[in-house]
């Protein structure tokens, strides 16, 4: 019996030695083996990627040196992003600093190909094209010019089309045919080139600060009154006729900021904003 009980304590003792790993809440394994010292878990360090920052949002500005576009270039600016303009003159005659921070192009939106470089890298256009003269000028530049300006865009592959239109003031429009019948137009090409990135806003007076050479004219002196006025009267507009002479004036500040933020959030629904929807944009945070 002794002969058995010790040749199975000499066959224990010949087993190899296996070690248990116990985890502790430090996230490192302890040895129950007391002839081997605590180490430390290791990691591998994962390996580094280049990746390419997203690129940067960069928007023409349509006409940006006109009074509602150098609001707009100044509001997209402000938003850090890459701005250019086109217009027939080119370089704005604006003194003040922002101004030197856009890129000024030269070109006719009637004459194909004359501005095709100010399109090149460009993630979205907002067209503040627009004119008053006799019936066949106002919709060849309301009309005409925007349409071209659209189909150019959609070819290039731009993403995102804003076009400052009007709104509609009853049987005014008849008085400015062609003005009107060329923003139609314009917009009836928007919508159809641009389902989900084409937005169209519909102010009604749009009152601001208008440089004119080098004097400042104050129109908020009476813009910002009325608006006021009619925000009380908004029932009014609703009468036949008479009632798109009470559409609201709107700040060109708010004009602007919706219009930047309509060309550069993906999340802002396409189609027709009137002049609440863009009072009412031009209050949330962007």
């Amino acid at each position: 019996m002794k002969t058995i009980v010790s040749r199975l304590i000499h066959s224990r003792s010949s087993f190899p030695r296996l070690n248990t790993l116990v985890g502790s809440n430090s996230g490192r394994y302890l040895s129950t083996d007391s002839n081997k010292v605590d180490e430390p878990f290791k990691v591998e360090e994962a390996e580094t990627v280049n990746v390419p920052p997203p690129p940067t949002e960069k928007l023409l500005v349509l006409g940006g040196n006109g009074f509602v576009g150098s609001h707009v270039c100044k509001e997209a600016l402000d938003r850090g992003l890459s701005v250019s303009s086109l217009s027939r003159s080119g370089r704005s005659s604006i003194q003040e600093s922002w101004a030197s921070n856009v890129s000024w192009h030269q070109g006719n939106l009637l004459s194909p190909g004359s501005w095709d470089e100010a399109l090149s890298g460009v993630t979205a256009v907002i067209s503040c094209v627009g004119g008053f003269g006799s019936n066949s000028y106002m919709y060849k530049i309301n009309g005409t010019a925007n349409i071209n300006a659209i189909r150019a865009a959609s070819e290039k592959g731009v993403k995102r089309f804003v076009y400052i239109s009007a709104a509609d003031f009853g049987f005014i429009n008849y008085l400015l045919q062609g003005y009107y019948e060329g923003k139609k137009a314009a917009e009836a090409e928007l919508l159809v080139k641009y389902p989900y990135g084409g937005v169209v806003l519909r102010p009604g007076f749009i009152y601001g600060t208008r440089q004119v050479g080098s004097m400042k004219l104050p129109l908020g002196v009476i813009g910002s009154p009325l608006e006021m006025v009619f925000q009380r009267t908004r029932p009014l507009t609703q009468l036949p006729l008479v009632g798109p002479l009470f559409t609201p004036p709107v700040n060109v500040t708010s004009v602007a900021k919706v219009a930047v933020r309509a060309a550069t959030d993906t999340v802002f629904p396409p189609g027709i904003v009137d002049v609440n929807g863009i009072q009412r944009y031009s209050q949330k945070k962007f």
